[in-house]
């Protein structure tokens, strides 16, 4: 890894690379319109992410009922900051973690958050590095990280200067917390999480380490008491918080923290840094004093900038506007911060579903697996370009199911969350197989997936009411506002993975089984009524009544999850021809999948919907129309701006989808290693394989276009070979070459 990364950086060293990659990052896209990113410091797939911290509930209703919360440590629009907090997701639906709040102040100490936060200006974000000044206090702020540590520098002007280390509040405000100051520059502790989008018995402790890099003059401990008197109040505390200096240095509790203060004679800068581990503070200690033994802040903020020029190196776009190019790296930017690493620098790490203490060696153990979202793009993009990464991701996956018994399906920090639809580590497991990594354990992995697919739902914990889809061939509407259909959709797109898989491991029976089974979606078809997947009811028959409209911005709506009957009937991207057949063949499906664009049917921000506009492409002559919308996607969704996501990033999902469009390709079905091609955005693509792994040593991609509106592909030649097909191979592509692009502007039909 690290001499592939030397080579890289030798490679893109001369004239014709002199503007830094970290440069076309924006880390502030996405922290608006629900995009749930933050612009936090961070190293790729880090476990610590260092973010400012403007959404707690409580200070926002007293300084601005308007102001916005959501599931995300930061909003672009809040701007009362309290505090930067150690431990982060990206793009979540969901609010989780976000504990350990250290906030810098100036005066007498306050641990109410409304009183100690401080409306800020100036804000700058880069790749490793964020700050900010405070105008409430005249601070100065700067933060970087390591994998596993943080560090912050705050510049205070002459006078008392405070540390506040909070443990009561935070996005979620887990019950228990605990902290012991050690010193007069040192504190340490732990803090509960869990119940990631009110999923029950998912809470794990976190520990912490944290040290100063100057002695204080004066440290102590809080806890907020419960209501008293307002006399017993006015005597012993300040609203509600009791306060133990010096001579009380351990506490537990909810509503907890620790301050330290300095007398400071002229402006001096005051640096802290945090050690973070889920296994022990012992860890925590030796992960701090391993990433950032000393207080060189500049050297740490450098090397995390280091370790992001490698990971967006792998790819070098040509052409195109700084914004589009700023788009394409900040995608790349957000696909490398999830799943993180959760294992400690010594190998441990906590056993999936328990509380051992497991080990690590020669690699990474990862957490944070939104499979639901990132199996359809990010994870095929992460096999592509990041292979040496992917195999890990995998690894993991299956480490889990030898500790719990279960491949993940939403697991966070070793717990499973069991959030969305479907059997999602299928298709994670077989797509990467297929692409050629295949240095994993494919025979556990095969014992995993086929017990998930086949264990009766009493005890399945991954796939409810299988036993009405292994009898029906569908899942039935049980409920009102159930998920069925949503639901089995997945279960067909799992069980053709696993079918692809058996086969060529030459499992016949087992392949023909779930085949059969990943065709049950023709269930569901409304070819009479509505043309359209619809519930059916365990007799048979359809739900009456039935709008395919009904699920708009999140209504309630039977048979399917967050979306319409729309934006679920053209998600079987494993049997595209069959449903085209479905639908009264290809006349008829051109025109209804183009009314779900011009009738504002489709959602971008929803998962089973962002191949559809790739679905013209298996037409022959409608090609076309998967560039027009692609670029139309692109260019109405994604901007240089805080709103410049369509929705949730969902953990890089939206970020893969625009990173493989603006190239000129993408990955329509996990476990089809068939790409489709559009029209690129980029005048040139240098995709830099990984030898370890593929072939060829790159793969290039020119497009020759006349004006920068022609955006309709007239010719492709591959290897300048004419090449009248659409699709390209994943095999084809690693092993090195050049695909050219000749564009017009007018559509070829």
């Amino acid at each position: 890894m690290k001499t592939l990364s030397l080579i890289l950086c030798l490679l893109f060293s001369g004239a014709a690379y002199s503007q830094r990659l970290v440069d076309y990052v924006n880390p502030f896209i996405g922290t608006s319109n629900f995009g749930a990113t933050n612009p936090g410091a961070v190293v790729p797939h880090g476990m610590v992410s260092v973010s400012p911290f403007n959404v707690s509930r409580s200070a926002l209703n007293v300084i601005d009922k308007d102001a916005r919360w959501w599931s995300t440590p930061y909003h672009f629009e809040n701007k009362f900051f309290t505090g930067f907090t150690q431990v982060n997701l990206s793009g979540v639906g969901c609010p989780e973690l976000g504990p350990f709040l250290v906030m810098p102040t100036s005066g007498e100490v306050d641990a109410r958050i409304e009183k100690y936060g401080s409306v800020y200006s100036g804000e700058f974000a880069s790749p490793g590095f964020y700050s900010s000044f405070l105008n409430k206090y005249g601070i100065k702020t700067g933060v970087t990280a390591t994998k596993r540590a943080g560090m912050m520098s705050f510049l205070y002007p002459a006078g008392q200067a405070n540390i506040l280390i909070d443990l009561g509040n935070g996005l979620t405000n887990e019950s228990g917390g605990t902290l012991k100051i050690i010193n007069s520059s040192e504190v340490e502790g732990m803090r509960m999480t869990g119940n990631f989008c009110y999923s029950k018995g998912t809470e794990r402790p976190v520990f912490f380490v944290a040290r100063i890099s100057k002695s204080s003059d004066s440290y102590g401990v809080w806890k907020k008491m419960p209501e008293m008197t307002a006399e017993a109040a006015w005597s012993e505390t300040s609203d509600q918080f009791k306060y133990y200096q010096g001579y009380r240095n351990e506490i537990a509790g909810d509503s907890i923290g620790a301050y330290f203060s300095f007398n400071l004679s002229v402006e001096e800068k005051i640096m802290i840094k945090v050690g973070i581990s889920y296994v022990s503070i012992e860890n925590a200690r030796e992960n701090l004093e391993t990433e950032i033994p000393g207080f060189e802040f500049s050297e740490i903020k450098k090397n995390a900038e280091n370790q992001w020029e490698n990971v967006l190196s792998r790819i070098i776009v040509e052409g195109g506007t700084v914004d589009q190019k700023t788009v394409f790296y900040t995608a790349l930017y957000h696909m490398n911060l999830h799943p993180n690493v959760i294992n400690d620098v010594n190998g441990q790490y906590p056993g999936m579903e328990s509380h051992l203490i497991k080990h690590v060696e020669g690699r990474e153990r990862y957490t944070t697996y939104s499979l639901w979202d990132t199996y359809r793009n990010l994870h095929p993009f992460m096999s592509l370009v990041y292979p040496d990464v992917q195999l890990d991701m995998v690894k993991s996956a299956i480490d889990m199911y030898d500790e719990s018994g279960w491949l993940p399906k939403w697991e966070l920090n070793s717990k499973e969350t069991h959030v969305m639809e479907g059997d999602p580590a299928i298709p994670l497991i077989v797509d990467t197989w297929f692409r050629g990594l295949k240095d994993f354990d494919h025979l556990k992995a095969w014992e995993a997936m086929y017990k998930s697919a086949t264990t009766p739902e009493i005890s399945n914990k991954i796939r409810p009411d299988v036993d009405d889809y292994h009898l029906l061939g569908y899942l039935p509407l049980l409920e009102e506002f159930d998920n069925s259909v949503s639901q089995a959709l997945e279960y067909y797109v799992a069980d053709w993975n696993l079918a692809q898989f058996a086969k060529a491991l030459g499992y016949n029976n087992e392949y023909q089984r779930f085949y059969k089974q990943s065709l049950g979606y023709k269930n569901y078809y409304d070819k009479k009524e509505f043309g359209v997947f619809r519930p059916k009811l365990r007799d048979g028959s359809f739900l009456t009544p039935f709008s395919p409209e009904q699920g708009i911005d999140f209504e309630p709506v039977p048979g399917f999850h967050e979306g319409t009957a729309w934006q679920y009937t053209f998600y079987v991207p494993h049997d595209v021809k069959g449903l085209i057949h479905l639908m009264a063949g290809e006349k008829a499906f051109t025109e209804k999948l183009q009314k779900v664009f011009d009738k504002d049917l489709f959602d971008m921000a929803n998962e089973p919907d962002i191949n559809y506009p790739y679905l013209f492409s298996f037409i022959k002559g409608e090609e076309w129309r998967t560039q027009k919308e692609v670029r139309k996607l692109i260019d109405t969704y994604y901007s240089n701006a805080p709103a410049g996501l369509p929705g949730n990033d969902d953990c890089g999902t939206m970020s893969a989808w625009v990173a493989f469009s603006m190239m000129g390709f993408y990955p329509f079905c996990p476990g089809d290693m068939n790409y489709v091609l559009t029209s690129p955005v980029f005048d040139k693509v240098t995709i830099h394989l990984d030898n370890r792994f593929y072939p060829g040593k790159r793969f290039e991609i020119i497009t020759n276009r006349v004006n920068k509106t022609d955006n309709y592909i007239k010719n492709i030649r591959l290897n300048s070979s004419l090449n009248n097909k659409y699709f390209l191979n994943h095999s084809i592509l690693v092993e090195g070459g050049l695909l050219e692009f000749t564009l017009t502007e007018s559509p070829r039909k």
